[in-house]
């Protein structure tokens, strides 16, 4: 889904016009984007939280030359789904399609 389809089914759903629908969606967008760059955490009960996480800084290869490269520090955004939304993910994906044969739950 993309943010187009996302407005556009906000516009179904609550019966609004499109421009009314975008202006939602992206103002959402835009507090989850200021909350996490002002360091804060957001938490959806039922559907997860954002925060972000530090990396260390690095050497890194340039995988072109194999010269070794600096790598420094850097905040990175971090999405972590609820156990409500994994369990809706994986009920209704069980009920549509089996899991392939080697991600099977094996007997004990």
């Amino acid at each position: 889904m993309t943010k187009a389809d996302l407005i556009e089914e906000v516009s179904r759903v609550v019966e609004m016009t499109r421009k009314e629908s975008e202006v939602i969606v992206e103002s959402i967008f835009d507090s989850i984007v200021k909350a996490l760059r002002g360091g804060d955490k957001i938490e959806i009960r039922g559907f997860g939280s954002f925060r972000t996480r530090q990396r260390q800084p690095r050497i890194g290869r340039n995988p072109k030359t194999g010269t070794r490269v600096e790598v420094p520090a850097k905040k990175i955004p971090y999405f972590k789904p609820s156990k409500e939304l994994k369990d809706v993910v994986n009920n209704s994906a069980a009920g549509k399609e089996p899991a392939p044969a080697d991600q099977q739950p094996q007997p004990h």
